[in-house]
């Protein structure tokens, strides 16, 4: 299944289904398909079963103080099976599948105790910037919250588990036409950054917090230029994705293949410099 088949599968209701008609977000992700490059993911480079490992130097606010803390980003190849809908320990089933997962960890020291943050995104490997699957994890001293979007068909479902009052235990449905904060890291990967593209999108607000609070939806604009030398140390691409008037964040992308994330800064003071990348073969067959 191509990208432009999931689009046109996000038909929202059932008479439109049933008329055959695109609805207005469809159209409007089917219009930016061509600022991606769908090839990205299934080059050779991620064939040989090791897992891209980036680590950075990271800051976040946490009771309204800077933390400093190490973060990871891991990127790899796996095979799914459809009954399970989880990397799959047989390869001889016929129900397999490809997908590129994303991990995103990190622990962050507090005056009190620490957080720790755990987010996997899945993405079919011919569809980069269409989520396929996410959950996100949270764990301090409170409690532990979790959450999970999966693709249903028609929108993305929500599952969430949280210690806060008034955000339980429940479901909701979530927009299909999103393009998650969480996932930027890698959906903007994908980008054809030697057209400088810019278009606007929208965004669905992070995920990875300790709270499962009603989503906020960013109608954003998003802009590519070559980055300025000063800013990183490689060349690189700058991506700058303006959610609302005084909230921008700002990604800057290598120029080479695969386009690795070097540096990110985000309006709720959120950043990322990269320290180091490798592949690794964190798990074996």
């Amino acid at each position: 299944m191509v990208l432009g088949g999931w689009l046109m599968g996000c038909t929202g209701p059932n008479e439109e289904k049933a008329a055959g008609r695109v609805p207005a977000s469809a159209q409007a992700l089917q219009a930016m398909l061509p600022y991606f490059d769908q090839q990205w993911a299934l080059r050779k480079y991620w064939e040989d079963g090791l897992a891209e490992v980036a680590t950075y130097d990271a800051e976040r606010t946490i009771y309204k103080k800077k933390r400093t803390f190490e973060y990871t980003q891991i990127t790899v190849k796996e095979e799914f099976n459809q009954e399970f809908n989880v990397k799959t320990d047989d390869y001889k089933r016929v129900d397999l599948f490809p997908v590129m997962k994303v991990n995103q960890f990190c622990s962050i020291a507090a005056d009190e105790y620490p957080y720790h943050y755990l987010t996997s995104l899945f993405f079919r490997r011919d569809q980069p910037v269409a989520l396929y699957k996410m959950t996100s994890s949270s764990q301090e001293w409170c409690g532990n919250t979790f959450k999970s979007i999966i693709d249903d068909g028609v929108n993305f479902e929500m599952w969430y588990h949280s210690y806060w009052d008034g955000q339980g235990a429940n479901s909701r449905d979530l927009r299909r036409d999103v393009f998650l904060e969480d996932a930027l890291p890698y959906t903007l990967r994908t980008l054809k950054f030697d057209q400088l593209p810019v278009f606007k999108l929208v965004v669905l607000d992070l995920q990875q917090t300790n709270q499962a609070k009603p989503p906020v939806y960013y109608q954003a604009h998003l802009a590519t230029t070559p980055a300025p030398p000063a800013e990183t140390a490689a060349p690189a691409w700058r991506v700058a994705v303006a959610l609302a008037p005084g909230k921008e964040n700002v990604y800057w992308f290598a120029k080479e293949y695969p386009n690795v994330l070097l540096r990110q800064t985000t309006w709720d003071g959120r950043t990322l410099l990269l320290k180091s990348t490798r592949r690794f073969a964190y798990w074996p067959k």
